[in-house]
């Protein structure tokens, strides 16, 4: 299974980050959180930095506004996803244009909805 970067984690039951780390853990996807305000979210150790993360991730999927993602390109371009999803609300062009360059795929999708269709897991480029 992938290893999936959840940036933005929410350990609210309502919030999209929340239900995506949910789905993935169901799917059996390795799971690593990111977020200012939590430690730890459903067992899973989150890391307040990007920077923090010294692990190589598949996914990369994003549920913070463009505002947050913009600060935190030189750590994403420093992870190398192979795939960053770009869920509704976080679409960032300046972001999108930097991973391009790198050739790091990116999706402007829902990754509730790639899971629930068993797209996910096609969408993530081979090594």
């Amino acid at each position: 299974m992938a290893k999936v970067l959840i940036v933005g984690a929410s350990n609210r039951p309502e919030r999209y980050s929340y239900k995506a780390l949910t789905m993935l853990k169901d799917h059996g996807h390795d799971l690593f959180l990111q977020s200012p305000k939590y430690t730890n979210i459903e067992g899973h150790l989150v890391q307040k930095e990007l920077s923090e993360i010294q692990t190589s991730v598949d996914v990369l999927t994003l549920y913070v506004n463009p505002q947050i993602s913009d600060k935190m390109k030189d750590d994403i371009l420093r992870l190398r996803p192979k795939l960053v999803i770009f869920n509704p609300g976080t679409e960032n062009a300046y972001l999108m244009e930097a991973l391009e360059s790198q050739n790091i795929k990116i999706l402007e999708a829902c990754t509730l909805v790639l899971l629930s269709t068993g797209q996910f897991d096609q969408q993530i480029p081979a090594s």
